[in-house]
């Protein structure tokens, strides 16, 4: 587990707190990660706004943004870096509601959100503390055939590709993924051309990962449980889908919903959560050619995978099971990208994403 430490000073956890979503978080934990043993300990629990579900660094990890399920405002947070302790900043409307997902922009002068209904842009104080929205937009698109979870535009996630001109934005309302320019200095986001990449529909593309070296990018799609790869032109700021692929093995007929995606920093493997089968999806890459192919599910040891995360070696896969309130802690094979259980399991309440800090 040294491995853990050595890319990881703290982590800190943000869940679900609220009654309406059967939740049993406190807040947003931060651990410190043990440099022999890998092991965690509980360092503080800051309940500040409810349901801290998504969680965000600033680019020099000074600072910590939350994201709030069910909420209208952002928060922000100074870190102690000798001790990881949170010291609550500010909090600014985020002009929508059940915001999933912030990203910093490249120049770590902003945060961008997918706020709900659409995106916002917040910028970063010198402080860290967050000024008012300097931007604020709902991307065009008509809903999905699901009657629930695409009855209107809901971006589920925002990254920037790994060039930084672009910021992309999977679309589970309206089969989208929305692309754009950001201005850094006037804080506005301008539409791409071409502005998206359709979905098949229905999909309901939830999350986003690109390839480290390779211009591929993959989204999971969380309402029809499949990942869709796609080829990325960084000049254009276009996505061409080439393949579609199930996230569940053919003898499953349970319901599902997909929920994370992540890259080896190997470029390697894909891995996608199954929410319902309960499992981590593994597929390899085919470095020539883009194309996936099924290596095997892995168990969560738990219930409803909302979240997972790599740590920067590639070496620890961290499942945060939300409904069985664990992270659970796999050693990652570099050759065959399979999963096996360390043994080490973190026991906190509906936890919903994980963010480490360097050392």
């Amino acid at each position: 587990m040294a491995s853990a430490a050595a890319h990881a000073k703290f982590a800190y956890v943000g869940c679900f707190t609220t009654g309406e979503r059967n939740a049993r978080g406190k807040g947003i934990s931060v651990y410190r990660i043990d440099s022999g043993n890998g092991n965690w300990t509980l360092v503080q629990v800051l309940g500040t706004l409810p349901n801290p579900q998504y969680l965000a660094l600033d680019r020099e990890q000074r600072y910590l943004y939350s994201a709030h399920g069910d909420g209208t405002e952002i928060g922000a947070y100074a870190i102690d870096r000798q001790t990881g302790e949170l010291r609550f900043l500010n909090r600014q409307p985020t002009d929508g509601r059940n915001a999933p997902a912030l990203v910093p922009d490249p120049s770590n002068r902003c945060m961008v959100m997918a706020n709900g209904p659409g995106l916002a842009v917040f910028p970063i104080n010198a402080d860290g503390s967050l000024a008012p929205h300097s931007d604020a937009l709902v991307p065009p698109g008509e809903p999905g055939p699901h009657r629930k979870g695409q009855n209107s535009p809901h971006p589920h996630h925002v990254l920037f590709d790994p060039g930084g001109g672009f910021l992309t934005a999977p679309d589970k309302g309206v089969d989208r993924v929305h692309i754009y320019r950001l201005d850094a200095t006037s804080g506005k986001l301008v539409a791409n051309d071409p502005p998206c990449a359709l979905s098949r529909s229905g999909a309901g593309p939830r999350h986003i990962a690109f390839h480290p070296e390779r211009p591929y990018a993959f989204v999971v799609n969380e309402l029809d449980s499949t990942l869709t790869a796609y080829r990325w032109d960084a000049a254009r700021g276009e996505l061409e889908p080439f393949q579609i692929i199930p996230t569940l093995p053919t003898t499953y007929t349970g319901n599902n919903t997909g929920s994370e995606i992540a890259v080896a920093p190997s470029g390697l493997f894909v891995y996608a959560s199954n929410r319902g089968h309960n499992s981590i999806a593994i597929f390899a890459i085919d470095p020539a050619s883009g194309m996936l192919d099924p290596v095997g599910w892995e168990p969560t040891r738990g219930s409803t995978p909302r979240f997972f995360t790599l740590d920067a070696a590639g070496d620890l896969l961290y499942a945060a099971n939300l409904n069985s309130d664990s992270i659970v802690v796999f050693r990652v094979d570099h050759k065959s990208g399979q999963l096996t259980p360390t043994g080490q399991v973190v026991e906190t309440g509906s936890p919903s994403c994980i963010v480490f800090t360097r050392p």
